[in-house]
């Protein structure tokens, strides 16, 4: 059964973005709700979630008229800061960064930045296709949460159907997906808006420019777990660098440290408690081979998927909100 649910999303492929996208919407709704419903047993999930996406769509609305025009104008100025600085003969003389130069020569990254450029219009050109899953997953997820409580009792009728033993491996396959990946995804997610507050807060007390370009990209990084902050250390340390000089780059140095020990003793302990943490040596590995067999989806969703399947050969599961309960697959068969 698992491995027919594989083959249909292997050849739903090209829907990968539409359902990972739909999952992720949901689960956070569906979470709102339940934490609202516990305090106020008889608030429907109507009263809770129509009220929630109209602030959304309002939100999303007043940042593309303000912001988004901004976020271009400061990322191209990103882009020819660095650029300058890359070409400049302080560069060039400074004895350390000379061999950074160097090894920048080496790999010739003018033509990988022009690359790399071509590559973002050709991303821009599929904005559309983009913008429409995620509309249709907003939708998608808007039904489902505003009629949970249908949606839970129609999918029970399929237990006691006739085919009811194959619902029952499904449904332990789902609830091993959920506890696994939406657990996951939804600590993560509560990781990076901590780690994109703490560093654009510090990026606006030292005076950085392009402030917002760059908490956007901190942001989208810090969803890649361990390694976000990392990599994001790389364009923030030269930006820093043609701005302020050394002291400005001690600054990010430290800044991403103190994030970094953050993140590794106080986030992850606290947004992941219910979870055995993966040893770093694996973290890495599962972000290249998932990079390279999903794509950009596989440094957000490898991790999941990996446990995922941990927990599906008993290694190690995660259950949620309650740890001490386990689902036991003979009593379900």
């Amino acid at each position: 059964m698992l491995a027919v649910v594989i083959g249909l999303f292997y050849l739903l492929r090209s829907m990968m973005s539409l359902f990972l996208l739909t999952f992720t919407f949901t689960f956070l709704s569906v979470q709102l709700v339940r934490a609202v419903q516990k305090k106020f047993p008889r608030v429907k999930p109507v009263w809770v979630i129509v009220p929630v996406y109209l602030l959304i769509i309002a939100g999303i609305f007043f940042a593309v008229a303000n912001y988004v025009p901004q976020i271009i104008s400061q990322t191209a100025k990103m882009f020819t800061s660095l650029q300058k600085f890359y070409q400049s003969d302080e560069m060039k003389s400074n004895v350390y960064l000379s061999v950074v130069y160097d090894y920048l020569q080496q790999i010739n990254l003018d033509a990988q930045i022009k690359t790399a450029i071509t590559q973002a219009v050709n991303y821009l050109s599929s904005i559309g296709a983009m913008g429409l899953n995620i509309f249709l997953s907003f939708l998608l997820s808007f039904f489902y949460t505003t009629q949970v409580e249908q949606m839970n009792s129609f999918g029970r009728q399929f237990l006691t159907s006739k085919y009811g033993w194959l619902f029952d491996d499904l449904r332990y396959y789902g609830q091993k997906f959920v506890n696994t990946f939406g657990v996951v995804i939804e600590a993560q997610l509560m990781i990076a808006v901590v780690n994109t507050a703490l560093t654009t807060i510090t990026l606006l007390v030292i005076g950085m420019p392009s402030v917002i370009a760059l908490a956007v990209m901190v942001f989208i990084l810090s969803l890649i777990p361990v390694a976000g902050v990392i990599i994001s250390l790389i364009p923030l340390s030269f930006i820093a660098y043609s701005v302020g000089g050394i002291r400005y780059l001690i600054y990010i140095i430290i800044m991403i440290i103190v994030i970094h020990m953050i993140e590794t003793y106080f986030l992850n302990p606290q947004f992941m408690s219910s979870m055995t943490h993966l040893p770093i040596f694996f973290t890495f590995v599962i972000l290249i081979v998932s990079e390279e067999l999903i794509g950009t989806w596989g440094l957000i969703i490898g991790i999941p998927i990996f446990v995922f399947f941990l927990d599906i050969l008993g290694v190690h599961s995660i259950q949620k909100n309650n740890p001490k309960k386990k689902i036991n697959l003979k009593k379900l068969r």
